[in-house]
C-alpha cells in the first residue's frame, strides 16, 4: 500500500514538473519576429506583405495551438498568451479574405470558429467573452485589436507574462492619448465606443471617469460632459 501511494506520488510530482516546464519554455519569439516585420511604430499592418509571407504567420499560429494554458499557468501567464493568440488569429482572418476594406465586409468575423487551439475551434469572440474580459483586467480592450482603425494600435512586441503590467499601462494610455480615438479635457470628453460596448467592465471597482483619469494625462472632472464617438471600421493598413 505505502508503495502504490509513493508510486502516485511520484508520477504527480512528474507530471506538475513537466506542466511548469511547459509554461516556463512558451516563448513569443516568432510573433515577436512577425510582428517587427510587418506591424508599423503606429500599428498599422502590411497585409499584403504578409500574404507572400504566410509560412511565418502560420508557424505563429501553430505555436498557439501547440501550447494553450492551464491549471498550471500564472494569470498574466494565461493573459499574454490570449491576448497574443487573439490578434494573430484576427491577422490570419483577414489574410484569409484578403484583400478588403473593413473587417466587417466578412460574414460574422467574430463568430467564425477557425482558431486551431484545444479540442474544438475557437471563433474570437470566444477568446475575448468567455476567457479574456472574465479575468478581470479591463485594460485587454486596449490590447486586444479588431484590425480596424478605431481599435487601439497593434503593439508590433509580444504582450509577455513578465512585462504584462507595464505592457497593458502603455497600451491604455497611448490609447486614451491618441487623438483619433479620443479626445479629452477636464470638462468635456469625446471617447471610443469601446468605453460603451464594454462599459461593465471599467466600472466594476468605480466610476467610468475614475478609470480613466488612472491613466489619462488630463484629469476629468466628475461633472464633465461625455459622448462616445463614430467607430471607424476601416482597415487598419
Amino acid at each position: 500500500m505505502k508503495t502504490r501511494t509513493l508510486l502516485t506520488l511520484i508520477i504527480f510530482t512528474l507530471s506538475t514538473v513537466l506542466q511548469l516546464a511547459k509554461a516556463q519554455t512558451v516563448n513569443y519569439n516568432s510573433w515577436n519576429s512577425f510582428l517587427q516585420k510587418h506591424v508599423n511604430s503606429n500599428g498599422e499592418v502590411n497585409y499584403k506583405a504578409i500574404t507572400s509571407d504566410k509560412q511565418l504567420l502560420q508557424t505563429v499560429l501553430d505555436e498557439f495551438s501547440k501550447n494553450k494554458p492551464d491549471y498550471t499557468w500564472t494569470k498574466n501567464e494565461t493573459l499574454a498568451y490570449w491576448i497574443n493568440a487573439y490578434n494573430a488569429f484576427t491577422i490570419k482572418l483577414i489574410i484569409n479574405n484578403y484583400p478588403l476594406k473593413s473587417i466587417k465586409d466578412i460574414k460574422k468575423p467574430w463568430d467564425q470558429e477557425f482558431i486551431s487551439i484545444g479540442k474544438y475551434p475557437m471563433s474570437l469572440n470566444e477568446i475575448e467573452h468567455e476567457i479574456l474580459r472574465k479575468m478581470n483586467e479591463p485594460r485587454i480592450h486596449f490590447a486586444i485589436v479588431c484590425a480596424s482603425f478605431s481599435c487601439p494600435k497593434l503593439q508590433n512586441k509580444a504582450f509577455t507574462a513578465k512585462n504584462l503590467d507595464s505592457q497593458l499601462t502603455t497600451a491604455t494610455k497611448e490609447f486614451l492619448a491618441d487623438k483619433n480615438r479620443n479626445n479629452i479635457s477636464e470638462n468635456n470628453i469625446e471617447i471610443s465606443k469601446i468605453f460603451d460596448w464594454f462599459s461593465k467592465d471599467f466600472t466594476e471597482n468605480g466610476t467610468l471617469f475614475e478609470f480613466l483619469n488612472q491613466y489619462s494625462d488630463i484629469q476629468i472632472s466628475p461633472n464633465a460632459k461625455k459622448r462616445f464617438k463614430d467607430y471607424n471600421w476601416a482597415l487598419n493598413e
